[in-house]
């Protein structure tokens, strides 16, 4: 089942046609998505995720999104979901028509959670990192290469994830020329230390994650420290637990880096999916 919505709240039939073959997000990606993970028919960090659309749309120069309409739309599109007890809700803005009248697209797409996301979530992952080519403060020195923007350019994380899989693994995790852990093409970093929990900042290039900011809440309210602070790739496999964090994945735990297996962290993982499902 596919639920989706214009920002004006009509719903439209997943069959009909709604993109313009022109259209600015589809022929260069030149627009932001959100994707949130909905449980119970209740929206997981709504405000979080209607706050990084609006900073990814500015770095974009993109009109700043209208947050009672997106509210509205998010709101139409659980309430006709009928479909399991999680979706995920997708968020989408392009720059619209090249030949338009400027106004942009803007639509909300509700969508099972595939199979494997649940078995990952349950089972682990293993990951190769593989360098992006980044390296500390290009980000504030090219702001034109939108490092930290959710955009809807993501052919080369796919690219990453892809050969993750022909070389035996599950996901990827980056990291800049100087070997500092940046993070998943489709999820945030967090190494676990004794009680710390660590993630690197977003200075380096990086989206700051909406789950990983819920977890580590949830995390200092349990006592746990939390730090934010540069890793290397040699820190992903000394330490207590490896997880990456991404909204509809949750916290997944990573059980083998390039190869190498890691101690056992399920009763961590178990942990701190408690913890960050006691934010809801």
């Amino acid at each position: 089942m596919v639920v989706l919505a214009l920002l004006d709240g009509t719903i439209v039939n997943q069959e009909t046609p709604l993109l313009r073959g022109d259209d600015l997000g589809l022929l260069r990606g030149d627009g932001v998505f959100e994707t949130i993970l909905v449980v119970d028919g209740k929206p997981r960090e709504l405000g979080p995720h209607l706050d990084r659309l609006a900073r990814s749309a500015a770095m974009l120069e993109l009109p700043e999104p209208d947050r009672a309409a997106w509210v509205h739309c998010v709101d139409t599109v659980i309430r006709n979901w009928t479909g399991g007890p999680q979706l995920a809700l997708k968020l989408v803005l392009t720059r619209g028509p090249e030949f338009g009248d400027g106004t942009p697209t803007s639509y909300a797409l509700g969508m099972p959670i595939a199979a494997k996301v649940l078995r990952q979530r349950a089972e682990g992952i293993s990951v190769v990192t593989l360098e992006r080519g980044i390296t500390p403060g290009l980000a504030e020195r090219a702001p034109w290469l939108l490092l930290g923007a959710k955009s809807l350019s993501y052919a080369m994380n796919m690219a990453a994830v892809r050969y993750a899989e022909k070389v035996g693994a599950d996901d990827v995790i980056f990291s800049a020329t100087d070997g500092s852990v940046l993070e998943g093409p489709t999820s945030t970093a967090i190494v676990a230390r004794g009680r710390t929990l660590l993630t690197p900042p977003a200075s380096l290039g990086i989206l700051p994650g909406t789950t990983q900011a819920a977890l580590f809440r949830a995390a200092e309210r349990a006592g746990w420290s939390v730090k934010v602070e540069p890793l290397q790739v040699d820190d992903l496999t000394d330490n207590d637990g490896v997880f990456l964090t991404s909204s509809v994945r949750a916290v997944t735990r990573v059980h083998t880096v390039n190869g190498q297996a890691l101690p056992d962290s399920s009763a961590l993982h178990g942990e701190l999916t408690a913890l960050y499902e006691s934010e809801y």
